[in-house]
């Protein structure tokens, strides 16, 4: 059963103890793996909206009623769809809420999605902000979902987002968050906690130079459920270090590169990185924000993993210096220990990890 008084952020047993009260509703069988350690994956139902324009229903609309009114055509998601870049998309959720008034919830694109660069966002009804569900929610859930550099292969079933739920406040101040990095040890090298764990980024490369890598334009489609199927070099020009260990973001361009840092989530906290930071940059960083309890832990064949970051600069070129400030992860209570934590046991995709395409990418 559920903790009724933990604050937190919800563990795994709790989301299970979620469904099976009602609280998450679901139109099928939950999926192999579908609860992570912190957070439940979404899955896209049966039909895509293409619309005008993103939107938000307000606080007096429902998103059905909006798709009414912006919605140019329906896509059939059964057999498989292609999802053009430049585009936006509603798909009503398999997943709907009736949440108890003391539990909210926060989404975020997983980390495979933030790394094919697929913008996505959960509407609620009469929501008036993104990504965000006030507590005691009941209703639908819908996926906002515009690829941005590649075109994509989706299905009834494929997971571009997941959720988190919380219970209270749970969020570590820098106090907090310097007492656990004394204990814990959150990342590597000298430690800044600037609101948040500050993260910086790796311009130096390894042995062969590679600092990261740049989406190709004009690109065949990339299935979101097939991993191990497409070369890397039809979809990335690599960035190697040709002297200064520094880059030029170009505007608009998308680009996968890698956190000088080591990071470490430990079992009884789940972490999520800021996307964009205006103090350090006109850029954004990291679509795919969540983090969960035993990222980089060594019990959990960690050993401390680096942040992959995806960045896009907005409006102009941006200079970007080795060990420049890029980010912060801020950390958060969990309500319980997870039973099963992100690492070999889930056979996690990005644990130890250093610079990383997304899983769909053949090895080199």
């Amino acid at each position: 059963m559920m903790a009724e008084t933990a604050t937190g952020i919800l563990p795994d047993s709790d989301i299970h103890a979620l469904v099976g009260s009602r609280g998450i509703s679901i139109n099928v069988p939950l999926a192999a793996n579908q609860v992570q350690p912190a957070s439940l994956d979404l899955r896209l139902g049966q039909t895509a909206y293409r619309v005008r324009a993103s939107f938000l229903p307000g606080p007096d609309a429902t998103v059905q009623e909006k798709l009414d009114h912006l919605g140019l055509h329906q896509i059939d998601l059964a057999q498989g769809a292609v999802l053009e870049t430049g585009c936006v998309y509603i798909v009503p959720l398999l997943e709907s809420l009736a949440l108890p008034g003391d539990i909210a919830a926060s989404a975020n694109p997983k980390s495979s999605t933030g790394r094919l660069d697929i913008f996505t966002r959960v509407i609620t009804d009469k929501a008036r902000a993104f990504d965000q569900v006030e507590p005691g929610y009941d209703g639908p859930l819908y996926l906002e979902v515009s690829p941005r550099t590649f075109p994509i292969v989706v299905r009834t079933g494929s997971r571009l987002s997941q959720i988190r739920f919380r219970r209270g406040q749970t969020r570590l101040d820098d106090e907090a968050l310097a007492d656990l990095h004394a204990s814990e040890t959150l990342a590597s090298g000298p430690a800044r906690f600037i609101d948040g764990l500050a993260l910086s980024i790796d311009l130096n490369g390894g042995k062969d130079g590679l600092v990261g890598y740049r989406g190709k334009r004009h690109t065949a489609v990339i299935d979101v459920d097939l991993p191990d199927a497409h070369e890397v070099l039809d979809f990335w020009e690599p960035l190697t270090r040709r002297g200064a260990a520094e880059l030029v973001l170009d505007p608009d361009q998308f680009y996968i590169l890698v956190s000088n840092e080591a990071v470490h989530v430990p079992p009884d906290y789940a972490a999520e990185m800021v996307a964009f930071d205006p103090l350090v940059g006109e850029f954004r960083v990291h679509y795919a924000g969540f983090f969960d309890p035993g990222f980089g832990h060594a019990a959990a064949g960690g050993h401390g993993s680096r942040a992959v970051l995806e960045v896009r600069s907005h409006e102009v070129p941006f200079i970007l210096e080795h060990g420049q400030t890029i980010g912060r992860l801020v950390y958060e209570r969990m309500a319980a220990r997870p039973v099963v934590l992100y690492g070999s046991d889930l056979k996690s995709n990005y644990q130890a990890q250093g610079l990383k395409l997304s899983k769909h990418f053949k090895a080199p």
